[in-house]
């Protein structure tokens, strides 16, 4: 009997081990025509510095405006984030949505280092395409944390982090707590051992019923944030919900805070 539940352990976290990162990263492919969904908005590539090459949507800011680059979680493509570019458009930012390699077509295959290659190369790019426009950084769960680590080495004009969570190991717990997975996972994604390095205005938004990341987690990023910051609970919201993708309690929160911490 013993036996038996002790091998049946071996086996789920030896497969845990080596399939971790298709548990982490779930992309989607086939990415339509931006006109279809976005009209105005043109096509884009991105060159990493290891030579891959990024699709993406980008709009041009208006006026002195700044830019927002979008960071995504850890499904889909930039499609299901054209809601949240629309709306952010329609304040007059800039914006850029963009896939991490391996997502929407992209080659290559996602890991936090690559992720953290990919950041870089959007960010350039938006500088480069709007000289003279401020850059945000807008996180969402798992591309929060690539935000933070981007922002610590190349800080924004501000930081906008929805549902974001510690650390990643401190995520897999909620939902695999009988399992050892701080030491089993390849990336990390350390956010709250990262977030007090960063001097920028941060925002945090989470939802009170998120089912994937724990709002606690949420709040104890926000605690280990300097000033100034804001926290935005949305009542009721779970992860996924659209009240956490363009709900007016969350669009509504962004606006106000970069009008109050960007070009001011």
């Amino acid at each position: 009997m013993m036996l038996g539940i002790l091998g049946t352990l071996v086996v789920l976290v030896g497969g845990l081990w080596v399939f971790q990162r298709s548990l982490i990263y779930l992309p989607a492919g086939g990415v339509p025509e931006v006109s279809s969904m976005l009209p105005g908005w043109v096509d884009v590539e991105i060159e990493t510095s290891d030579g891959l090459v990024l699709g993406g949507w980008y709009r041009t800011p208006s006026s002195e405006a700044p830019v927002v680059v979008v960071f995504n979680g850890n499904g889909g493509n930039r499609a299901g984030r054209a809601p949240l570019g629309a709306r952010l458009a329609s304040a007059g930012y800039g914006v850029l949505l963009f896939d991490y390699r391996g997502y929407g077509d992209n080659p290559g295959r996602p890991t936090e280092a690559g992720l953290a290659r990919d950041a870089r190369a959007a960010v350039a790019f938006a500088a480069a395409r709007a000289p003279g426009h401020e850059v945000v950084y807008y996180g969402e769960s798992l591309g929060a944390a690539v935000a933070v680590e981007l922002a610590t080495a190349e800080p924004p004009a501000a930081l906008v982090l929805r549902s974001p969570f510690t650390s990643l190991a401190d995520a897999a717990a909620v939902h695999y707590p009988f399992l050892p997975v701080g030491l089993l996972l390849w990336d990390e994604f350390p956010s709250g051992d990262r977030i007090g390095a960063i001097d920028v205005p941060v925002l945090v938004v989470a939802g009170s019923a998120d089912s994937i990341v724990p709002t606690v987690q949420s709040r104890r990023l926000y605690d280990a944030a300097g000033s100034p910051k804001e926290l935005v609970i949305v009542p009721g919201a779970d992860h996924n919900d659209e009240a956490l993708l363009v709900g007016e309690q969350l669009m509504t929160a962004v606006v106000r805070f970069v009008a109050r911490h960007v070009g001011s």
